[in-house]
Formats: C-alpha cells, sequence, structure tokens
C-alpha cells in the first residue's frame, strides 16, 4: 500500500503505508488510512513527529554505510520523515489541513 498525503500549501507526498503509519502514530494519530489533521492540530502534530524522529534517531544510530537484506543502503526514519515534516511544516505555515489516503 502507498499512502498520499495532501495540503493545499504544498506538494503531495507519497509514502510506503507501513512507514506513513507509523509516522502518524509518532504524531499521536491512530494511523487510520484515510485521514485527517485539522488546521488547528498542524502544529502540535508537527512538533510531536519532529520529537519522536528525534529520540529515535537518537537512540537507534546506523552506521553511514549500512546495508539492508538486498545489500543496498539502509534508509533511516529520519530521512523518510523530512518530506512528511516539510508538508506539515508548510501546512502550519498557511494555517492549511493536511489529508491522505491510499493510492
Amino acid at each position: 500500500m502507498l499512502v498520499k498525503f495532501m495540503t493545499r500549501s504544498h506538494a503531495d507526498i507519497i509514502l510506503f503505508g507501513d512507514i506513513a503509519q507509523r509516522l502518524l502514530k509518532m504524531m499521536g494519530h491512530s494511523g487510520a488510512v484515510p485521514g485527517a489533521i485539522s488546521i488547528d492540530e498542524v502544529p502540535a502534530a508537527l512538533d510531536r513527529l519532529k520529537n519522536a524522529v528525534q529520540a529515535e534517531a537518537a537512540s537507534a544510530e546506523m552506521p553511514e554505510n549500512a546495508r539492508g537484506d538486498d545489500n543496498e543502503p539502509v534508509v533511516s526514519l529520519k530521512h523518510r520523515a523530512l518530506p512528511l515534516i516539510e508538508l506539515f511544516t508548510a501546512a502550519a505555515r498557511d494555517n492549511s489541513y493536511v489529508m491522505w489516503q491510499k493510492m
């Protein structure tokens, strides 16, 4: 499953479903898809996401040359979360809601 995040203040972001749900839960959301976060809740959700990603990065440091099962470089959660953090930052700046749906 893929999940598309949308706001009127930023280009759409598409994430793999497992990563999207994990990031949603870090924001204090249930992780349900589809869903939305209202204008008033976006700044708090953004703060929770940033704090959770930072805490995760501090506790799970990987060497830069870490490799996964297919000998592909491992992408950290911090890097996977960056586009979503940028989307939420734009939504908070422009007082916009955020929605997401399955693709």
